[in-house]
């Protein structure tokens, strides 16, 4: 798949086949990863691989955040939605998570350094995408919480930016639309 293929038929698979994915896909994946741009080469991304029970420990992890918003979580009601947030970390049989470990120096801007981890998360998608997979990038007020903080033993300085859940798709394909670039382009 050549790479504007690639960038233009990727989406968002929320819906996969809990089938196993091989390593040697998913290091292709993290590969793909490391060879975002970065200032100053600092590589600050750091990637963690979740399959099996590590993901029900990560929703175990996601069900603490989210027992800290409800007002009766010992209740028919609570007990639920937090098994149901316990659940999502089950959706695909591989996520990865994805850290951005900022450089400590004057030079660096932390704004870059985001900037960086989140252009090795989009070479992912398009990794995962032309291998035949799915993936979706999640986020949420839960994936910038303390406990996914602790969970993943990041460093004070550190910050969980997005989770990518993967899989082979079990949904059927989507299309895009995009605005026309003379839309959101303006020649200076």
């Amino acid at each position: 798949m050549d790479i504007f293929t690639a960038i233009s038929t990727r989406r968002s698979i929320g819906v996969v086949k809990p089938d196993p994915v091989p390593k040697e896909l998913i290091e292709k994946i993290l590969e793909a990863g490391i060879w975002a741009p970065s200032h100053y080469r600092t590589e600050p991304w750091r990637f963690f691989v979740l399959t099996g029970d590590a993901r029900k420990n990560l929703g175990r992890a996601m069900a603490s955040f989210a027992e800290k918003s409800l007002d009766e979580p010992q209740s028919d009601e609570g007990k639920e939605k937090l098994e149901k947030t316990a659940q999502k970390a089950l959706r695909a049989p591989v996520i990865i998570a994805v850290s951005v470990e900022p450089t400590i120096n004057e030079k660096v801007l932390v704004n870059e350094e985001h900037a960086a981890v989140h252009a090795a998360i989009q070479n992912m998608l398009l990794a995962a995408h032309a291998l035949g997979l799915g993936a979706i990038w999640r986020t949420g007020k839960v994936c910038y919480s303390p406990e996914i903080n602790q969970f993943f033993g990041l460093e004070d300085h550190a910050l969980m930016l997005g989770f990518i859940y993967i899989g082979y798709p079990n949904m059927k394909e989507l299309t895009g639309k995009r605005k026309s670039i003379t839309e959101v382009t303006k020649w200076m």
